[in-house]
């Protein structure tokens, strides 16, 4: 069987198994410097730029820039830089299955034995926007000289790339570019944009070149979304060639579901054309919204559903969503209690479609989330991701949000550990120990040793040390969090679970 390349399309005929490129998509301009070869991008931006180029919108490729030789380079030169993204999930209900060979990307170089490549790619008139993905550690200020071939770090090269470009241009403000970090910090436009003028500084380059970085390009910052597990296991990846008709070693899969936020005037909305080709890409001037959403409804669901889905015996998210009664927790929580609660102004229509989005991810059969994955850092991220809304939710309703409660209490339950091995606490469910992944394991499992349920339940929630509030201050919530976590103890968790609901609908 052969593999996938350039050749392999031009000789291949009409397939329904899979969406290929024409022969001028190969022919486009290169508009796009990336910074980054890694799953993500292959899935969300390099995918919208194909599927833009499809429809004749934007028109151009991607020049890739990889940190080292070797890896995944190898596949991209023997594929023509081609790769296919399997889309699979559920999407308004309906279950999507689609293939499509990706041929955005028109050359990928290596920024330690190829940086000259690099560099040349600065002169290029039609180059208009930048993009990366290199890890949150990426986005940092590092000691970097840019004079090195190459400089060490993601933003001394980005820098060094920048300064060729304004010398090539002979410092038109024109040819300046727009830069979309896609790491996963908040404000990673502005971090970035920071660390390049500080660099500047400390390479000592003149104020004219520091104007032009600072007033001709804009960094923007944006939010990603999308769950791109990347290559299937052995048997997936062997079905799938024999649907397809040729192997692939960058096959790529993802969930049907796309968000691209980025934060931009309309020169950023008229550069980054491809957003007309999906509802998923929004430019706009601010995209808080879309972060509070994806912070409050679908990251708020996942900590607050965590403990009482696997204490209840659902191993993964797509496992709880097919049972009746944690589907139905799932969903009242995000809905009735974290919908109201979010501390920003949203609109309840455009909530509850958001909603119900996360609901159809939630029940993906080609996505195994796994919900022990989801705890890991539980405490911080409860910290950070429900905190705000439980306190908007008291503010706008004064009562006792009941689901939030009892995600609560199966959290303490979750905390609760049972025994010391090597430094690591674990908790015991269903005749077998899971590990504890959290730095305050050792403070839950003191508390535990010593204290009553409802003792330690006021204590965990008065440490305004953990929560930068005093939660049992809130009215009720205390004896709501009380009560759940003692029938759990008494009752069990699917029992609880079971009145609990039965409780709600009888309101």
């Amino acid at each position: 069987m052969s593999h996938l390349s350039q050749q392999l399309i031009a000789q291949a005929a009409a397939t329904t198994a899979v969406a290929l490129p024409q022969p001028a998509h190969f022919q486009l301009p290169e508009k796009v410097l990336q910074f980054g070869t890694g799953v993500l991008l292959r899935g969300l931006p390099d995918y919208l730029i194909d599927k833009a180029n499809r429809q004749g919108i934007f028109n151009g490729r991607i020049v890739v820039v990889k940190s080292t030789d070797g890896g995944d380079i190898d596949a991209f030169r023997r594929q023509d830089g081609l790769y296919t993204l399997g889309i699979r999930g559920i999407e308004d209900g309906r279950e999507v299955e689609e293939n499509v060979v990706c041929s955005a990307i028109s050359r990928v170089l290596s920024a330690k034995s190829q940086w000259a490549e690099i560099v040349a790619c600065a002169a290029n008139p039609e180059l208009q926007v930048v993009i990366s993905n290199t890890t949150e550690v990426g986005i940092q200020l590092t000691t970097d000289d840019i004079q090195q071939s190459p400089p060490q770090s993601f933003p001394g090269k980005l820098l060094a790339f920048l300064l060729a470009r304004y010398q090539a241009f002979g410092g038109d403000k024109d040819k300046g570019l727009v830069i979309v970090p896609t790491e996963l910090i908040a404000d990673n436009g502005t971090k970035l944009e920071g660390i390049l003028l500080e660099l500047a500084h400390r390479n000592g380059l003149d104020a004219e070149f520091i104007d032009w970085l600072e007033t001709a390009n804009q960094v923007c910052n944006s939010l990603v979304d999308r769950i791109v597990p990347g290559r299937p296991d052995e048997a997936t990846q062997q079905a799938l060639a024999t649907q397809l008709g040729y192997h692939d070693n960058l096959l790529t899969i993802s969930e049907v579901y796309t968000l691209w936020a980025i934060e931009g005037d309309e020169r950023v909305k008229r550069i980054l054309s491809f957003e007309q080709a999906d509802a998923g890409v929004i430019v706009q001037p601010d995209i808080n919204l879309f972060r509070e959403l994806k912070l409050r409804l679908l990251n708020g669901t996942h900590t607050l559903s965590c403990a009482l889905a696997f204490l209840a015996g659902f191993p993964t998210v797509r496992e709880a969503m097919e049972d009746e009664q944690m589907a139905g927790f799932i969903r009242n929580l995000m809905l009735t209690d974290l919908l109201t609660g979010i501390p920003y102004a949203v609109e309840e229509k455009v909530g509850q479609r958001f909603g119900r989005q996360v609901l159809d991810r939630f029940r993906n059969p080609a996505i195994e989330h796994r919900w022990l994955s989801i705890s890991m850092n539980y405490t911080m991220k409860m910290q950070m991701r429900n905190v705000a809304t439980l306190l908007h939710f008291y503010q706008q309703q004064q009562a006792v949000p009941h689901y939030m409660a009892l995600g609560f209490a199966a959290y303490l339950l979750f905390m609760r550990g049972t025994h010391e091995q090597a430094g690591n606490w674990y908790g015991e469910a269903h005749g077998q120990h899971y590990l504890i992944q959290d730095e305050k394991a050792a403070y839950f499992a003191d508390l535990w040793a010593r204290l009553e349920p409802a003792t330690l339940v006021r204590t965990v929630l008065h440490n305004q040390n953990i929560w930068g509030h005093d939660l049992a201050a809130l009215p009720g919530f205390a004896d709501s969090v009380s009560h759940y976590l003692s029938q759990m103890l008494q009752h069990g968790v699917r029992a609880t679970l079971a009145t609990a609901l039965d409780k709600a609908l009888a309101v």
